[in-house]
């Protein structure tokens, strides 16, 4: 029989004797999500909430308000479900992708948020991107994330390639952006062979016979272009000069004087408001007079346009993929009314789309299994019917199955509604 040596411990020795084993091993753990870092993104919310999903958005330059209220709306949705999606609790971060440098999203920081967002094994989803070519550099990472894919439903993005192929896409897309085989990214909001096409309707209705495009040579803004120029050829306009601009220039006089040269009476500005546009408007305006200006979503909120253009771009259209807030009917009428009063101001557009893409959300993980790829599943499978944007479901591509573009018209410094257009399939093909 062996002899038994006893040795006396008191009870608070042995309690801190215990917690520093726990601690060690890894067993101390947190009772909700893990934070993700506080270099890039804001104090966690409801951090006891055990499945965390973050927002990947522009927090810095021009698109700054825009974004912002984004980040606003998207937990007042979460609030509204108790913070819940069925038997799972949620918490919920803002993440910037900007830098005040660049003064819009970034490279570098859209990189190192996605390596992030796959390595916290808390992270079930993420809401964003807004700018297109961030989403090509977080996807493919979120794709090969542990135990993934891990899922992205973007309220914003546009660009076509994201998706599906078609005349305005790269080669490899979008295949590239899926490694695994399997899709994790799906939007609410139309693409833009559909903004294209609806630009391209607004040009004839217009009654503009020859048009000159430009481009800030993004993913987005070439690829809005693109789809622009293929509609409108389709539609028999004239096109007298396809060609890009230098954000970083410091005058755009010699482009507004081969405008005016080509006999155009219209001109398409695809790209981002952040990428110089507002000199670029001035300069157009004054060195092509009477030409109109159309301009895409990049140039939203409407406000930093007129801010940076003044009444250069009084009398411009701005296309956006969506419906405008007097559009919405049942659950999204009440949600404008409820969070206008919380937010002291209406929802920007991208803003009422924020809001469904967390209710997509929401619905995804309340069927789920709460894991990363059982929440993606899911979010490829959602049906909802009288959400805020009505009936909502997405294809096998990850597409919204409905597409509407607003068209507003900036008149005394402010963006009214001018008509929605939803365009016909078979010029949305040939964009």
């Amino acid at each position: 029989m062996k002899k038994r040596v006893y040795v006396g411990v008191g009870a608070s020795a042995l309690i801190a004797i215990v917690a520093l084993a726990t601690m060690v091993s890894g067993a101390f753990a947190r009772s909700g999500a893990t934070p993700l870092p506080a270099s890039s993104c804001s104090a966690i919310q409801n951090g006891s909430g055990k499945i965390l999903v973050a927002s990947d958005l522009p927090l810095e330059g021009a698109q700054r308000t825009q974004s912002k209220q984004m980040t606003r709306v998207i937990p007042y949705i979460f609030k509204q479900h108790g913070w819940k999606a069925g038997s799972y609790t949620l918490a919920y971060q803002s993440c910037d992708d900007a830098t005040a440098q660049a003064g819009k999203w970034d490279s570098g920081k859209c990189s190192a948020n996605a390596n992030a967002y796959a390595q916290n094994s808390s992270v079930g989803a993420v809401i964003g991107t807004f700018n297109s070519g961030c989403s090509e550099i977080i996807v493919p990472v979120l794709n090969r994330a542990p135990n993934g894919p891990l899922g992205m439903v973007s309220p914003a993005n546009t660009y076509v390639g994201l998706t599906h192929s078609g005349p305005g896409t790269a080669a490899g897309e979008p295949g590239k952006y899926y490694p695994t085989g399997k899709r994790n990214y799906a939007r609410v909001v139309a693409a833009d062979d559909y903004q294209g096409a609806a630009d391209a309707i607004l040009t004839k209705s217009l009654g503009i016979k020859k048009v000159f495009i430009l481009n800030d040579k993004e993913a987005y803004g070439l690829g809005v272009a693109t789809n622009y120029k293929n509609a409108i050829a389709k539609l028999g306009v004239k096109i007298v000069g396809f060609t890009a601009w230098d954000g970083k220039a410091t005058s755009y006089e010699a482009l507004a004087v081969k405008i005016k040269a080509s006999g155009a009476t219209g001109v398409f500005l695809g790209g981002l408001i952040c990428e110089n546009g507002g000199k670029l408007i001035k300069d157009v305006h004054a060195g092509a007079p009477g030409v109109q200006i159309m301009l895409p979503d990049g140039f939203t909120p409407a406000s930093a346009t007129v801010q940076q253009a003044g009444a250069a771009v009084e009398g411009a259209t701005i296309s956006v993929a969506g419906l405008p807030n007097s559009a919405l009917k049942g659950a999204g009428k009440t949600f404008v009314t409820n969070f206008t009063k919380k937010d002291g101001r209406a929802p920007d557009p991208y803003a009422v789309y924020a809001a469904q893409a967390a209710e997509v959300i929401v619905a995804a993980i309340a069927k789920s299994d709460g894991t990363r790829a059982g929440i993606t599943k899911q979010i490829l499978n959602v049906k909802l019917t009288n959400s805020i944007l009505g009936n909502v479901s997405f294809n096998a591509n990850g597409d919204v199955t409905a597409n509407p573009v607003t068209i507003y018209k900036v008149k005394g410094g402010k963006a009214g509604t001018l008509k929605i257009i939803i365009p016909p399939n078979s010029l949305v093909k040939a964009a």
